[in-house]
């Protein structure tokens, strides 16, 4: 990608936030071999939650696509502390996103899209990636959404 993975971000308005401390007894990030996993993370934004709350009760969609985007922002400085720089990320292998929301609602893909979306608009092509979007009734800290990711890396990431 022409200008780099950061200079992109910049372009698109983003910049990745300090990578936030473990909540529990886990890494933000581990890799083996060219797999790097994030943990989950949460839609932190200077340090604070952004968002609470049940999608469809006390976060509308929109908020919630929001807090998926900030969520895979947080999974970028995670993937960036481990792998050095984004530019060592070949590709984007898995999306994985939860979303707390009330009985009946499924539009979970829709939420999960702001991340995905974020990552397509980030990597390009190389941002396509697989995904899961599954409905939960609890997330840490009440937490609307929580997103983790599997990256390909480079030979030198």
């Amino acid at each position: 990608m022409r200008g780099g993975v950061g200079d992109r971000l910049k372009e698109l308005g983003y910049e990745l936030p300090s990578l936030p401390n473990s909540a529990g007894s886990y890494v933000p990030a581990t890799s083996t071999g060219s797999l790097l996993f994030t943990a989950g993370q949460l839609p932190f934004k200077e340090g604070q939650l952004r968002y609470a709350g049940k999608v469809d009760k006390d976060v509308s969609v929109e908020e919630a696509k929001e807090a998926a985007r900030l969520c895979a922002l947080n999974a970028l400085a995670a993937v960036e502390a481990e792998a050095g720089s984004l530019e060592n990320v070949r590709r984007v292998v898995k999306v994985t996103g939860y979303v707390a929301s009330t009985a009946g609602f499924n539009r979970q893909p829709e939420v999960i899209n702001g991340a995905s979306d974020l990552l397509g608009e980030v990597f390009g092509k190389t941002g396509a990636h697989a995904r899961s979007a599954v409905g939960v009734a609890e997330l840490p800290l009440d937490a609307p959404v929580e997103v983790e990711l599997i990256v390909e890396l480079t030979m030198n990431g």
